[in-house]
Protein backbone atom coordinates (compact mmCIF):
# COMPACT_ATOMS: atom_id res chain seq x y z
CA UNK A 1 0.00 0.00 0.00
CA UNK A 2 1.58 2.71 -1.22
CA UNK A 3 1.53 6.05 1.56
CA UNK A 4 2.62 9.89 0.75
CA UNK A 5 3.78 11.80 3.22
CA UNK A 6 4.19 15.70 3.36
CA UNK A 7 4.71 18.52 5.49
CA UNK A 8 3.73 21.88 4.96
CA UNK A 9 4.27 25.16 6.95
CA UNK A 10 2.18 28.01 7.10
CA UNK A 11 2.67 31.33 8.39
CA UNK A 12 -1.20 31.42 10.01
CA UNK A 13 -3.13 29.81 12.92
CA UNK A 14 -3.86 26.48 13.15
CA UNK A 15 -7.76 27.00 13.24
CA UNK A 16 -7.68 28.65 10.15
CA UNK A 17 -5.68 26.16 8.61
CA UNK A 18 -8.04 22.90 9.91
CA UNK A 19 -10.64 25.14 8.30
CA UNK A 20 -8.93 25.64 4.98
CA UNK A 21 -7.78 22.15 4.61
CA UNK A 22 -11.87 21.26 5.29
CA UNK A 23 -13.53 23.47 3.06
CA UNK A 24 -15.24 22.23 -0.12
CA UNK A 25 -15.04 25.85 -2.03
CA UNK A 26 -11.32 25.45 -1.37
CA UNK A 27 -10.63 22.48 -2.96
CA UNK A 28 -12.70 22.82 -5.69
CA UNK A 29 -10.71 26.01 -6.52
CA UNK A 30 -7.26 23.86 -6.17
CA UNK A 31 -8.45 21.56 -8.64
CA UNK A 32 -9.59 23.67 -10.76
CA UNK A 33 -6.92 21.99 -13.56
CA UNK A 34 -8.99 18.73 -12.81
CA UNK A 35 -12.28 20.36 -13.51
CA UNK A 36 -12.89 18.87 -9.78
CA UNK A 37 -16.53 19.58 -8.66
CA UNK A 38 -18.44 18.56 -5.51
CA UNK A 39 -21.55 16.79 -7.11
CA UNK A 40 -22.94 15.26 -3.83
CA UNK A 41 -23.18 15.51 -0.31
CA UNK A 42 -21.35 18.14 1.30
CA UNK A 43 -21.10 20.69 -2.00
CA UNK A 44 -19.57 23.94 -0.45
CA UNK A 45 -18.54 25.60 2.85
CA UNK A 46 -16.91 23.26 5.70
CA UNK A 47 -16.88 19.06 6.03
CA UNK A 48 -17.19 17.90 9.25
CA UNK A 49 -17.77 14.39 11.17
CA UNK A 50 -19.77 11.89 9.83
CA UNK A 51 -20.22 13.79 6.12
CA UNK A 52 -19.41 12.94 2.71
CA UNK A 53 -19.02 14.57 -0.39
CA UNK A 54 -18.73 13.27 -3.92
CA UNK A 55 -16.03 14.54 -6.08
CA UNK A 56 -16.47 14.69 -10.09
CA UNK A 57 -12.71 14.92 -11.58
CA UNK A 58 -11.17 14.96 -14.81
CA UNK A 59 -7.89 12.57 -14.55
CA UNK A 60 -5.40 10.98 -17.50
CA UNK A 61 -8.73 12.38 -19.75
CA UNK A 62 -11.66 10.22 -17.85
CA UNK A 63 -14.16 11.58 -16.51
CA UNK A 64 -14.17 9.89 -12.59
CA UNK A 65 -16.33 9.88 -9.14
CA UNK A 66 -15.19 9.58 -6.13
CA UNK A 67 -16.90 9.76 -2.49
CA UNK A 68 -14.86 9.83 1.03
CA UNK A 69 -16.33 10.41 4.38
CA UNK A 70 -14.96 12.47 7.40
CA UNK A 71 -14.16 9.46 9.75
CA UNK A 72 -12.11 11.47 12.61
CA UNK A 73 -12.38 14.96 13.41
CA UNK A 74 -10.57 16.64 16.23
CA UNK A 75 -10.40 20.46 15.75
CA UNK A 76 -7.75 22.12 15.19
CA UNK A 77 -5.85 18.86 15.59
CA UNK A 78 -6.38 16.31 12.65
CA UNK A 79 -8.79 15.43 11.12
CA UNK A 80 -9.31 12.39 8.75
CA UNK A 81 -11.24 10.89 5.42
CA UNK A 82 -11.44 7.89 3.56
CA UNK A 83 -13.05 6.47 -0.04
CA UNK A 84 -16.34 5.54 0.21
CA UNK A 85 -16.39 4.57 -3.44
CA UNK A 86 -14.20 5.48 -6.30
CA UNK A 87 -11.30 4.51 -8.74
CA UNK A 88 -9.03 3.46 -5.61
CA UNK A 89 -9.14 0.02 -3.99
CA UNK A 90 -9.08 1.92 -0.34
CA UNK A 91 -7.61 5.53 0.58
CA UNK A 92 -7.28 7.07 4.18
CA UNK A 93 -6.21 10.62 4.31
CA UNK A 94 -4.81 11.90 7.76
CA UNK A 95 -4.60 15.57 7.81
CA UNK A 96 -2.45 16.43 10.77
CA UNK A 97 -2.18 20.24 12.30
CA UNK A 98 0.39 21.28 14.42
CA UNK A 99 0.78 24.97 16.18
CA UNK A 100 4.68 25.98 16.27
CA UNK A 101 5.00 29.53 17.31
CA UNK A 102 3.10 32.01 14.72
CA UNK A 103 3.41 28.88 12.39
CA UNK A 104 1.10 26.17 11.43
CA UNK A 105 2.78 22.53 10.58
CA UNK A 106 0.46 20.81 8.57
CA UNK A 107 1.12 16.88 8.24
CA UNK A 108 -0.61 14.81 5.53
CA UNK A 109 -0.56 11.21 5.19
CA UNK A 110 -2.33 9.97 2.42
CA UNK A 111 -2.37 5.68 2.57
CA UNK A 112 -4.06 4.45 -1.15
CA UNK A 113 -4.02 0.77 -2.69
CA UNK A 114 -4.74 0.68 -6.05
CA UNK A 115 -7.63 -1.61 -7.91
CA UNK A 116 -6.45 -4.32 -10.76
CA UNK A 117 -3.71 -6.11 -8.53
CA UNK A 118 -0.41 -6.46 -9.95
CA UNK A 119 -1.24 -3.53 -12.98
CA UNK A 120 -2.41 -1.62 -10.28
CA UNK A 121 0.39 -1.85 -8.21
CA UNK A 122 2.39 -1.37 -11.34
CA UNK A 123 0.77 1.92 -12.29
CA UNK A 124 1.74 3.00 -8.37
CA UNK A 125 5.50 2.66 -9.41
CA UNK A 126 5.02 3.65 -13.14
CA UNK A 127 3.27 6.75 -12.61
CA UNK A 128 0.21 7.09 -10.26
CA UNK A 129 2.18 7.90 -6.99
CA UNK A 130 4.26 10.83 -8.42
CA UNK A 131 1.03 11.94 -9.65
CA UNK A 132 -1.43 11.57 -6.30
CA UNK A 133 1.83 13.62 -4.45
CA UNK A 134 1.79 16.60 -7.17
CA UNK A 135 -2.12 16.74 -6.64
CA UNK A 136 -1.37 16.99 -2.96
CA UNK A 137 1.62 19.53 -2.94
CA UNK A 138 -0.34 21.85 -5.51
CA UNK A 139 -3.64 21.08 -3.49
CA UNK A 140 -0.85 22.08 -0.46
CA UNK A 141 0.44 25.17 -1.98
CA UNK A 142 -3.06 26.87 -3.10
CA UNK A 143 -4.27 26.39 0.71
CA UNK A 144 -0.66 27.79 2.35
CA UNK A 145 -0.88 30.77 -0.56
CA UNK A 146 -4.71 31.21 0.79
CA UNK A 147 -3.90 31.22 4.55
CA UNK A 148 -0.61 33.95 4.09
CA UNK A 149 -2.51 35.95 2.06
CA UNK A 150 -6.32 36.43 3.23
CA UNK A 151 -5.55 37.88 6.85
CA UNK A 152 -9.42 37.63 7.50
CA UNK A 153 -10.63 34.74 6.64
Amino acid sequence: MPTIILETRINAPIGKCFDLARSIDLHMKSMEHTEEKAVAGVTSGLIGLGETVTWKARHFGIIMRLTSRITKCDYPNVFEDKMVSGAFHSFRHTHQFLQNGNETIMNDEFDYKSPFGFLGMLADFLFLKAYMRKLLEHRNRVLKQTAESNPDI
